[in-house]
């Protein structure tokens, strides 16, 4: 009954697309400056989600564990297409980081929401509060 429990796993998996993109908006920023360092950034969480849900390969990572698998999503790291260079050739902008960070926090924040949530929900249901 409670060997595949997607809505943990969703959790997971959007609490780790928002921490390497955190990662990824980070590095952006300390190359502000940087001549010729383009902006980069991660596929939406959703995409990344569909595409990782029908193509990844779980393996058992030892017999003990909850879910009997190790469940990794890959984030490709490309560059944006959408920002604009500046004369020296850097594409970041701190106004559109900032922004993203924002974004970040709150994808963080929403993931551990589901995961509270769905936790209190799996209490309930096995008679413990």
């Amino acid at each position: 009954m409670f060997e595949k429990l997607e809505i943990f796993r969703m959790a997971h998996a959007m609490a780790r697309h928002a921490g390497a993109r955190q990662a990824v908006v980070s590095q952006n920023m300390a190359n502000a400056d940087t001549p010729h360092y383009a902006a980069r950034d991660i596929v939406a969480f959703a995409e990344s989600y569909e595409t990782d849900k029908t193509t990844h390969v779980s393996r058992a990572t030892r017999t003990g564990h909850l879910l009997g698998q190790y469940h990794r999503l890959g984030f490709d790291v490309a560059e944006d297409p959408t920002a604009i260079k500046d004369p020296n050739g850097n594409s970041v902008s701190l106004e559109t980081e900032m922004l993203r960070a924002v974004d970040v926090k709150r994808q963080h924040d929403r993931a551990l929401a589901i995961y509270k949530s769905s936790l209190a929900v799996l209490r309930t249901a096995i008679g413990r509060r």
